[in-house]
Parts: structure tokens; C-alpha cells; sequence
């Protein structure tokens, strides 16, 4: 009797699966049908090319729905080749495509085992923990830490990903990876369920700890030896004609050829929207452009291209991970796609060729890496520099008080590029403006090297010599004390206040000038 009823127990959860997801597919599928249908009828009445425009995306939200729940359902049609993959390798890598979070989160780490491997589809398992990391991030609502563990136990190679989130209701653990099953307000639940798919594919299994505003914990155990194949060359349903040019080859397989790549660069897959709308960078028709410009040999548009694509990830502050992933996913399809051209044309390239070929593709992929990252270097440098020369310009600003009267406070340590700065302006200032009284407030002043204090008692000369008062307020003990222990001292060419407030009371009390005494 307690048989039958664990059995039904389990009949009734699956389907409740079962419902879940048919729920999630009604929702997900119908609302973009019902909108295409309302615009359908707007045509009718009004033909806009608008309403064509949001049927067609309404259209891909729908497929991109079906889509994703037959990869869930039979990941190997993506038809990827089983690999040697490093799991430590990887997550080391993943972790790069988050830094616009590791402000706030702080990723501890526990590899060992680096050297332990599994055997699978590495694009596949390099999107589930993708998956993992994200959900992990979200998870935490301000600030907080995850915990990446790599480990060999038992044959089997074990990896944990803890984070100090809010946590998932006890209730709702069982339904985790069921697609269209969430905890996230505007979440499909598509991330977890191919985690969940991809796992068990590998012949792998998944332990969920959670509580409640102390976090979640995945446990992921894969096995660590399998059948050992290692990715080679990768027939494709590619198109060709006899004779036809390697060109108009990647333009008739255009499609083929962003859906592999789309398959190869997983992790940029998820951020190519993102991307278009912080940098309007195009990935994919970019890396069309790249290709054929490849393939044709034009090294000087290569480099053209390289440069032009620095400076707008430079400027964007874009992820270089992503674009460094990008273009080594570019490399591998390229390659993928020269040895079904070979062989649809049924050409018997000598050992000499290939090299030859080799050499070509490899050097112009090479020589765009190089001057991406020296165009993105150099457009760094050059805003540092600005920007330097910016925080230079703010740092000496002169407060007027009277016609004759300014304030010149200065905060933070004064090195000798910075006293350049000050001493130039100090001077021109004065003769500028016709300053009689300068008071110069060094509260704000933390550090300041002796070769910089001796340069100042040269500035005061200076400074007195253009019929100018020099007026110090605000001298800090730790700066005071060094001045002494080598023999310096200001008060024999500038009037000396404690304090700005105190300088500032005997300077701007109404009635006669107060006197000041020479120096």
C-alpha cells in the first residue's frame, strides 16, 4: 500500500510538471501569436510597414520559444562534437564575462584538481554554468559573494556554485529546471531547465541546497572519464556549385554559417542584444564583414576594421572577454567551413597548400586581434589622459573673494608633475588678475614630497616678488613634522594661519584692511 502510494505521489508530480509546462507554453507561445494576429487585422484596414515589422519580431519571439525547448529536449542537434573539456579552465574563463558585477560581488575560489577532465560537448556545458554564474548574480540583490568549488571525488569531477543570495522556498526546489517554472518575476525558466537537460546528458546529476535569505548552493557531479574523443573537422549540410569561389561560397551559406557560430560562441550568444544596444555593434554582420575580408586576403581592410572596432569597444567600455571569445569562435567556424568547401568541391589540396593556407587565415585573424587590442589601448590611454589633464585643471581652482583677494585650496598629495601645475598657474593668476592677496589652503594636503616643500619656498619668493601676500592656512601635523625634521619652514616668506576660517575672518571683517606684515 505505501508502494502504490509513493508511485502516485510521483505520477501526481510529474503531472504537475507536465502542467507547468504545458502553462508555460501556452503563455510564452500565444501572447506573440495573439499580437501578430491583432496586427494582421490592422493590415487589412492599413498597410504599414511598422505593423509588419513587430508581426515579424513577435513571429521570432515564438520560434525563438520552440526553439529553445527542442534544445532542452534533444541538445544534440546542435550536432556538436564530443571533446576533452577542463571544467577549472573554463569557469576561470566564465567568470571574466561578469566583471561589470565584481563591484559588488566577490567571487572566492576553491580549485583543485585542475589537471581532472571530462569528456563532452564543451559549448553545452560552457552555457550551463554560464547559466549557473548568471542565476548566482541575480540572486544577489546588493552585495554578497559566491563560492566557485572544483574538485575530483570518486571518479566523478564535482563543481559547486554558492552564492549568499536570497534563496529559493523550500517548496518550489522540486520544480527547479521544469521549463516555464521560475522564482524570477520575468524569468522562463529556460536557463535551469537546459542546465538541468545538459547534465543529465553527460550523464551527470544536480543537488540544490537552498534557505531562504542565506542563499543556494548547486552541486554538479559529472563523470570524469568517458570515451575519449577529441573534436575534429565537422561535416556540415553546406550548399555549393562546381567551381564555385570560396566568397560566394560563405555568401550563399551565410545563415549556416552565424547559426554555427551562434552554437560556438555560447556565452556571447546571450549578450549579442546587449551589445547592439550599448556599442550599436553588429556581431554577426560584423563577423561576415571580417570573414570575407579574410578569405579575399585584403590584410589592409582587416586592419581598417580592427582599428575602427577598438575604438567603439573602447568607447563603450565593452567586455573585451566577449569579443576575445567572439573572435576565436569566428576562427574555428572559418576553419569548419574551409574543409567542407574542400571537399564539396572535391579538391586534393597538397600538404604544402594547406600550410600555405594555414599561414594566410590564422596570420589576418592574428593581425586583427593585435591591432584591435592596440586601437582599444590607445583610445584608453588617450581618455586616461584627458582625463588626467581634466582632474589636473579642477584640482587648482582659485576662489575670488575680493577683486584682489583669492582662495587657491588644494587637496590631496602633491607630487612634482602636480606642483608644475600649481606653480604655473599660481603665476599666471597673479599676473592675470592682479591678485594682492593669495591665500593658499592646504588642509586638504595629505602628503607632499620635500623636494615638493622645497619648491614651494621658491613659489612663495615668486609669488612675493609680483607684490603678491602669500597667506598658508590649514598645515597638517604629518607634514608639519617633516618640514621640521629637515630643516624647512614657510613662515619667513608667508603669513602663517591655523586654520582657512581664521585667515578668512581677519581678511574679510568689514572696515579698514587689516595689516599685513612684510616678507
Amino acid at each position: 500500500m505505501e508502494t502504490h502510494r509513493v508511485k502516485n505521489d510521483v505520477h501526481i508530480s510529474q503531472l504537475a510538471s507536465v502542467g507547468q509546462i504545458a502553462a508555460g507554453i501556452a503563455h510564452e507561445v500565444k501572447n506573440p501569436l495573439t499580437a501578430v494576429k491583432g496586427f494582421l487585422q490592422l493590415l487589412k484596414e492599413e498597410p504599414n510597414e511598422t505593423y509588419v515589422d513587430i508581426a515579424q519580431s513577435e513571429l521570432q519571439n515564438a520560434l525563438a520559444t520552440l526553439e529553445n525547448l527542442l534544445h532542452v529536449a534533444k541538445p544534440d542537434l546542435e550536432e556538436e562534437p564530443i571533446q576533452s573539456v577542463n571544467l577549472s579552465v573554463e569557469l576561470e574563463s566564465l567568470v571574466h564575462l561578469f566583471q561589470d558585477q565584481l563591484y559588488r560581488v566577490e567571487i572566492r575560489k576553491k580549485i583543485h584538481n585542475t589537471d581532472a577532465c571530462v569528456y563532452g560537448r564543451k559549448n553545452q556545458l560552457k552555457k550551463a554554468f554560464f547559466n549557473l554564474l548568471k542565476n548566482a548574480f541575480e540572486a544577489i540583490p546588493d552585495k554578497g559573494a559566491i563560492t566557485i568549488e572544483h574538485k575530483v571525488e570518486e571518479e566523478q569531477v564535482v563543481i559547486s556554485i554558492e552564492d549568499t543570495g536570497t534563496g529559493i522556498p523550500q517548496e518550489k526546489l522540486s520544480m527547479l529546471g521544469t521549463p516555464f517554472f521560475s522564482t524570477k518575476v520575468d524569468g522562463t525558466g529556460m536557463g535551469l531547465t537546459q542546465v538541468f537537460s545538459v547534465i543529465h546528458q553527460h550523464g551527470g546529476r544536480i543537488q540544490v541546497y537552498s534557505e531562504e535569505g542565506k542563499g543556494t548552493r548547486f552541486t554538479l557531479s559529472i563523470p570524469k572519464e568517458s570515451t575519449r574523443l577529441t573534436r575534429g573537422v565537422i561535416e556540415l549540410k553546406l550548399h555549393s556549385t562546381a567551381g564555385q569561389e570560396l566568397r560566394d561560397f560563405f555568401l550563399e551559406n551565410r545563415n549556416e554559417f552565424e547559426q554555427c557560430l551562434l552554437a560556438e560562441a555560447v556565452n556571447v550568444k546571450e549578450k549579442i542584444h546587449e551589445i547592439q544596444q550599448v556599442g550599436n555593434v553588429n556581431l554577426l554582420a560584423n563577423a561576415h564583414k571580417l570573414v570575407l575580408y579574410i578569405v579575399d586576403g585584403r590584410e589592409h581592410d582587416v586592419i581598417s576594421f580592427a582599428r575602427q572596432e577598438g575604438v567603439v569597444w573602447a568607447k563603450h567600455s565593452l567586455t573585451l572577454a566577449f569579443k576575445l571569445e567572439w573572435v576565436q569562435s569566428i576562427r574555428r567556424v572559418l576553419w569548419d567551413f574551409l574543409y567542407n568547401y574542400d571537399k564539396l568541391q572535391n579538391l586534393e589540396s597538397s600538404r604544402e597548400n594547406f600550410y600555405s593556407l594555414e599561414k594566410q587565415i590564422n596570420e589576418l585573424v592574428d593581425r586583427f586581434l593585435n591591432y584591435f587590442f592596440i586601437s582599444y589601448s590607445d583610445y584608453k590611454e588617450q581618455l586616461i589622459q584627458k582625463q588626467r589633464e581634466l582632474v589636473d585643471y579642477l584640482s587648482v581652482q582659485f576662489i575670488p573673494l575680493k577683486p584682489a583677494m583669492c582662495i587657491l585650496p588644494l587637496v590631496g598629495a602633491i607630487d612634482s608633475h602636480r606642483f608644475s601645475l600649481i606653480e604655473d598657474k599660481v603665476i599666471t593668476q597673479i599676473g592675470t588678475n592682479k591678485i594682492e592677496v593669495l591665500i593658499l589652503d592646504l588642509s586638504g594636503v595629505a602628503e607632499m614630497e620635500i623636494a615638493v616643500m622645497e619648491r614651494f619656498l621658491h613659489l612663495l619668493e615668486g609669488i612675493a616678488m609680483m607684490g603678491c601676500k602669500g597667506v598658508i592656512t590649514g598645515m597638517r601635523p604629518e607634514i608639519v613634522k617633516v618640514m621640521i625634521r629637515n630643516g624647512i619652514s614657510f613662515d619667513s616668506k608667508a603669513i602663517m594661519k591655523g586654520t582657512l576660517q581664521q585667515a578668512l575672518v581677519e581678511y574679510m571683517t568689514p572696515g579698514p584692511e587689516p595689516e599685513i606684515p612684510p616678507v
